[in-house]
């Protein structure tokens, strides 16, 4: 048994490593660069999926090429750690489309976010409008990126 699931794990991981990079590839597709049976590939890739481990099939869109080419780190500290005001800071930031990451942070700041915007004009509106006036904000920093370096989504499995 301990075997099986060896094997089931080896799998999964190819598996996985072939999504990350093309999510469009049929179970055919990948059954045959995996040196398994579609049905067999079709109840990994369910199974996956069930346990979430593999989340939902998206398309990346190039930022530039849509008019969002700035790409900012922001910093944010708040001004009361309390739950209730953490929570209503969180929902603002789901509630915005231009911030693509947020975490808390641990350290100086409370929250770190990668926001993208069309241009400097942009992000200093939704910078002064949106997250200085939100009312659990202190204060902020923000860094511009020059390029990108890297970029992936590919976790390594």
């Amino acid at each position: 048994m301990k075997d099986s699931n060896q094997g089931a794990q080896s799998l999964d991981r190819r598996l996985l490593r072939l999504l990350q990079a093309d999510a469009s590839l049929s179970h055919a597709a990948l059954a045959e660069q995996v040196g398994a049976s579609p049905a067999s590939v079709w109840r990994r890739i369910r199974a996956l999926e069930q346990s979430g481990v593999l989340g939902p099939t998206v398309r990346l869109v190039d930022a530039a090429r849509v008019g969002r080419g700035v790409s900012v780190m922001l910093q944010v500290r708040l001004r009361s750690h309390a739950a209730e005001e953490r929570r209503g800071f969180e929902a603002f930031v789901h509630g915005r489309p231009e911030i693509l990451e947020c975490h808390s942070m641990s350290g100086e700041w409370d929250y770190q976010m990668r926001i993208v915007a069309a241009d400097v004009a942009d992000y200093e509106r939704f910078l002064m409008r949106e997250v200085l006036s939100h009312p659990n904000v202190a204060t902020s920093a923000s860094h511009f990126a020059l390029s990108q370096v890297k970029y992936t989504t590919a976790l390594p499995v």
